[in-house]
């Protein structure tokens, strides 16, 4: 038996936080997937896994092997995807990390795109909005919305991506005129917890010098999507991404404030951990949805 194979088994049951659920996931029985990796223990002399009755666990030696076993795989698989390329349709699983924010907005609907486009790839979409470690929680890669931080990521602009400060235009005669960012501090604001800064607002002055503006108001929501409905509502001022306040600056139902002072480097990025061999299916996704941004213009 060969040690990739003892290896994928490994992984396998390690990503499957079990022998019966990897059993399930693989097609493979559990006595078969205990046997490779116990012989793979056996040829490295070192104990991967603690076992119970009802459980595992990793040991030091068992998450210093999997994280090193994980990358070698990886190589593998995207030089085989490399080759295969032009020969064959794109196959296999796309492990892809996203905003709740930017899936459950319009521009979602660019990856249920792709996943139609591509049926023989198994596109695991997982939403959260916290920045995941790519390589530690195994993605192929990650969409961001942010201003672009120093990583040792890849990373592609799919899009540019600006956010606007909006209320409705009740609030702006009740607390109006509102011509600059400093007076936030004495009207009522809709916090969305999602943003770095939560209570504190960032600006750009007309010279270029930033300036933080301390917020507070009636609801606080990890959610944009809540918080375009609270200042539809009439509950204050928000800062709401482009992409899902367009449509309610468009209809009236909210006015914008404050461009001149609004921070414009941001965009959305694809992120991806740096790879010799970059997977064909990654490649093509990126590609895809650079394209379908550039469409949706």
């Amino acid at each position: 038996m060969d040690t990739l194979t003892r290896m994928r088994a490994f992984i396998d049951v390690v990503e499957a936080e079990g022998f019966s659920a990897a059993a399930r996931r693989t097609g493979r029985s559990k006595a078969l997937l205990s046997k490779y990796v116990r012989e793979l223990e056996d040829d490295l002399g070192a104990l991967l896994l603690n076992r119970t009755t009802r459980q595992f666990s990793l040991t030091e030696a068992g998450h210093t092997y999997y994280r090193s076993a994980s990358d070698i795989l990886k190589e593998i698989d995207n030089l085989a995807d490399l080759v295969r390329e032009g020969n064959a349709d794109l196959k296999g699983r796309l492990r892809v990390s996203v905003p709740r924010t930017f899936i459950d907005a319009d521009v979602g609907q660019s990856l249920i795109d792709f996943a139609k486009a591509h049926p023989d790839v198994q596109l695991e979409i997982v939403a959260d909005d916290r920045f995941v470690d790519l390589i530690e929680e195994n993605f192929d890669l990650a969409i961001r919305i942010t201003r672009l931080e120093d990583s040792g990521m890849i990373a592609k602009k799919l899009n540019d991506f600006r956010v606007h400060a909006v209320a409705t235009a009740d609030i702006v005669a009740q607390y109006g005129p509102l011509d600059h960012p400093q007076q936030l501090s004495g009207v009522p604001f809709i916090i969305d917890t999602n943003t770095r800064w939560h209570n504190n607002i960032r600006f750009v002055e007309k010279d270029g010098s930033t300036i933080s503006v301390g917020v507070s108001g009636p609801i606080e929501v990890n959610s944009p999507q809540a918080t375009v409905r609270a200042a539809r509502a009439g509950l204050g001022v928000a800062i709401i991404p482009d992409f899902i306040a367009n449509a309610s600056i468009q209809s009236g139902e909210l006015v914008t404030l404050f461009d001149d002072y609004i921070i414009k480097d941001r965009g959305i990025y694809a992120v991806y951990p740096h790879r010799r061999y970059l997977p064909a299916k990654v490649r093509s996704f990126v590609d895809f949805l650079a394209n379908w941004f550039r469409q949706a213009r």
